[in-house]
């Protein structure tokens, strides 16, 4: 296989095969515009030969090629042994018209509506409702005194009464009325301005931080007990019937460590603090033990700083929000898609922190596109139905006309007044924005770093919402700060930049995480090549064939007029506008408008573009001199694409004659490696990987960093903190040592890709409780299929290791025909009673319990959960009394 081998399609298969092959001989093909798709695939065929012609004189095709491609000719010929129906766009010869008529939209105004079915209801007329969200709009509709009737229609076989309402669950384009019918047909769009997306309930995968980060052979790793390593790949190893994959380490003076599956929580992948390569540590010299006692000293001041930092902060008395009412309720329902289960989490959360009278400072971290805005927009709901005002900062005037036109939109069926204070506005105009803003009349201002200035005063500011909060300035920072000693904070990033990230993986600040994508959302196909003109007329010309837009990134304004010559005189068919920073308002104003209403079809623009902006149909994205740019800034602009649920791309060009750092050559490589959706986060940590995390906190924490890595330096750190606040030591748990007599892992043909076989390992092991468990063996079975028996052994192992760290058991081996456990230390269960209840088994002797295989038989993993599940329950007896 190699990339592009879909081109030779009508070498490997000469026939050509076609969907048709596929079809029964009853089915009915549907022709939808039949004479426009036609003409489509003239051109498009016409295009493919001229681009075929153009590589073969220059060498890259070989003579002679045929195209993989059916030509439609060919197709419409097949097609003519299958009962066919062509629908017309409008009224041609010999059509016949069925009276089909486009229904009112009502966009979020149910009271509207119910008026409306009633009307209608009253006329006899028939009327069905296509919802996927039924039980929610019934509530909605039977709050207004609208009844639909009896349970969820079904096509085919639920009658439509005259005057009845009927709600159905399948989904609907756009709904149409049919008068001589009587019939009204709705569906969400009409209803709510959006096709409802039902989203598939994903497993949250339990992860740290490091391990986002892919493991490649030869990478440095930090193992919790034995310190920084080399991985070297994964083996299998034991005897016959008792085999197990391990993780191969390898440390000073050649030694190796090989690390059980069931314990990859305690590896981490080493991130340090700069471009030093660390040492490998030498296995069971005591340099490890001593390094990270010298890191928990430095920790522990450093958290005594950071506490006192937010400690102020803890003290202050905030605004304790009330619960949510009647109207918070109804804005929620009206959103036109269904939440995913990250953003359900991450509301609740925002929820609490608001309604407790400390002042929130919650950092939510989320991919462009995955509901940020959304869960803003609900959350200053909830500030204004308390009567407080929000501030909504963004980095960008064109983002805060897109938040503008957002938030008032969501909030048009309520008495909440949003304006907006940046660039686009007049003197006048922000003039009298100020004045309402003192006296109360405006509820939520959206607005540039204008929002800092000294004459912008409140009179009840209540919520400060941050987008981006990596793109403001040190001095605008320092005006935030002042914000923040009272007010509730919540700050949006897609990639957060590293100090902000180490606060929040550190535990300083609340963090969320949005790592679910919306069902629809597919990852975007990212290129990283050398710019070339033929290259950017085939990439811009293939976008406005299938009628979407482009952006073309060029971020140097000054010669910003010749990357429009250039577009024009590759692409001479394309409508062309140029948007920067530099421009006056009111021009920028209007090239934005007539490129987000589709008169353009490519905006040939500086970075402007970079911050949430948000235009479904522009799904191409070309940047010119990525090399020049940073990590969080080329991941921003590959998210303006990709936001409408169809296939978008992304080409980062670079100037293949000048040379650039080893820096800006990772950069590209890993914005080319990292195409899956929710990667925001993982980058953050790959932005720490290439510049390092020693510059953090100043110098003075440089060398903890380096010694043991960000992740490990984090989490003491994290527990620092933790026991500073409550006074009690924090101990890291301790390693477990699980050696049971069956064959359990991850067999290859189960799981053939080594670095995905690594991954889920990493998610089974970091798993914390029974549910967790339970979660991740229906993903194995849904993602993999039924897990043969060494994977149903593996999730039995892990069980154990599970029941035995509740116990506080620290060993859990096998010694010939005997299991043996070591009891914690201390532990003053009734060993009596234990041995009683499990005779002929067990018996326990100085501290240790002794389990007889061959005694219990055939059911001696059973038998074994059960004696965990008992030395715990004494254990907590003993306690208590």
């Amino acid at each position: 296989y190699f990339d592009g081998i879909e081109g030779f399609q009508a070498y490997l298969d000469p026939a050509q095969p076609t969907l048709l092959d596929h079809l029964p001989q009853d089915a009915l093909i549907l022709s939808l515009d039949g004479r426009r798709s036609l003409t489509q695939a003239e051109q498009r065929e016409q295009e493919l030969q001229e681009l075929m012609a153009v590589e073969i004189e220059r060498g890259e095709l070989p003579q002679g090629l045929r195209p993989g491609l059916v030509s439609m000719a060919s197709l419409r010929q097949a097609a003519g042994g299958w009962r066919r129906l062509e629908v017309a766009r409008g009224a041609e010869l010999g059509s016949l018209d069925l009276g089909f008529e486009p229904v009112d939209a009502y966009a979020g105004r149910i009271d509207a509506f119910s008026d409306r079915v009633r009307t209608d209801a009253r006329a006899k007329s028939r009327l069905l409702i296509v919802t996927q969200q039924e039980p929610r709009l019934r509530e909605l509709l039977e709050d207004r005194d609208v009844y639909p009737a009896g349970g969820v229609f079904v096509w085919s076989q639920t009658p439509l009464a005259a005057g009845l309402v009927v709600l159905g669950n399948q989904p609907v384009a756009q709904g149409f009325r049919v008068p001589s019918q009587q019939l009204e047909v709705y569906g969400d769009t009409d209803l709510f301005g959006g096709l409802r997306q039902r989203v598939r309930r994903g497993v949250v995968r339990a992860r740290t931080a490091t391990w986002e980060l892919e493991f490649e052979p030869g990478d440095l790793i930090v193992h919790v007990d034995h310190g920084i390593g080399r991985f070297t790949g994964m083996r299998l190893m034991g005897d016959e019937g008792q085999e197990r994959e391990y993780m191969q380490l390898e440390y000073a003076e050649g030694d190796k460590l090989y690390v059980p599956v069931e314990h990859l929580e305690r590896v981490q992948k080493y991130v340090g603090g700069g471009d030093a390569t660390p040492k490998l540590q030498r296995l069971g010299s005591g340099e490890w033990d001593r390094a990270k006692r010298k890191v928990r000293e430095s920790v522990e001041e450093v958290a005594r700083d950071l506490l006192d930092l937010y400690s102020k902060r803890q003290l202050v008395e905030g605004h304790a929000f009330s619960e949510d009412g009647p109207w918070q309720h109804e804005l929620e329902q009206s959103f036109p898609y269904d939440e995913t289960p990250d953003q359900v989490r991450v509301l609740e959360e925002i929820k609490v922190d608001m309604e407790d009278s400390r002042p929130m400072d919650r950092l939510l971290c989320g991919d462009v596109g995955f509901g940020k805005t959304e869960l803003a927009v609900r959350a200053a709901f909830k500030a204004v139905m308390d009567g407080k005002q929000v501030a909504v900062l963004v980095p960008t005037t064109v983002l805060a006309q897109q938040h503008y036109l957002t938030f008032r939109d969501r909030f048009q069926p309520f008495p909440v007044k949003v304006d907006m204070l940046s660039r686009f506005r007049s003197d006048a105009e922000a003039t009298d924005v100020l004045r309402r803003l003192l006296v109360g009349e405006v509820d939520v201002v959206i607005g540039t770093h204008r929002l800092l200035q000294k004459d912008v005063r409140f009179k009840d500011l209540g919520l400060v919402v941050l987008d981006e909060e990596q793109r403001f300035g040190v001095m605008q920072k320092e005006k935030l700060k002042q914000l923040r000693a009272s007010v509730d904070v919540l700050s949006l990033s897609a990639t957060p930049i590293p100090r902000t990230l180490h606060m929040a993986l550190a535990g300083i600040r609340d963090l969320s995480v949005i790592q679910t994508p919306p069902e629809e959302r597919l990852p975007i196909k990212t290129f990283v090549t050398a710019d070339d003109d033929d290259l950017i007329k085939e990439v811009i010309q293939r976008e406005l064939q299938r009628g979407g837009q482009v952006f073309y990134v060029y971020n140097r304004v000054q010669t910003i007029k010749k990357a429009e010559e250039r577009v024009k005189r590759l692409v001479p068919q394309a409508r062309v506008v140029v948007g920067h920073g530099q421009m006056p308002e009111s021009t920028l104003a209007d090239v934005m408008v007539k490129f987000v209403k589709g008169e353009a079809d490519v905006l040939v623009c500086s970075t402007i573009i970079e911050s949430g902006l948000d235009i479904p149909n522009a799904n191409t994205i070309v940047v010119v001199d990525a090399h020049r740019m940073g990590l969080a800034q080329l991941y921003q602009l590959r998210g303006r694409v990709g936001r409408a649920g169809q296939r978008a791309y992304a080409y980062f060009l670079y100037n293949p004659l000048r040379s650039h750092s080893e820096n800006a050559d990772k950069r590209l490589d890993v914005i080319s490696e990292l195409h899956d959706l929710g990667s925001g986060f993982k980058l953050a940590l790959k932005d720490l990987e290439i510049r390092g995390a020693g510059n953090l906190l100043g110098v003075e924490q440089h060398g903890a960093i380096a010694a043991v890595g960000l992740e490990l330096y984090n989490s003491m750190l994290r527990d620092a903190v933790e026991s500073q606040k409550t006074g009690t030591p924090v101990e890291m748990p301790a390693g477990l040592t699980l050696d049971l007599p069956i064959e359990h892992f991850l067999p290859r043909e189960y799981v053939p890709d080594e670095k995905l076989r690594l991954q889920v390992y990493h998610d089974l092991a970091a798993v914390v409780d029974e549910q967790g468990l339970e979660s991740a063996e229906r993903n194995l079975a849904d993602r993999f299929g039924k897990p043969p028996a060494p994977v149903r052994n593996l999730l039995y192992a892990l069980r154990v290791k599970l029941l035995a760290r509740a116990a506080g058991i620290s060993a859990v081996e096998t010694d010939g025909d005997w299991l043996v456990m070591r009891l914690p230390a201390g532990w003053n269960g009734d060993e009596r009673r234990l041995e009683s209840q499990f005779r002929s088994i067990l018996y326990v002797r100085f501290g240790k319990v002794r389990i007889s295989i061959t005694q219990a038989g055939a059911q001696w993993k059973e038998r074994l959960l059960d004696v965990l599940g008992e030395i715990e329950r004494l254990g907590r007896v003993a306690m208590a009394v």
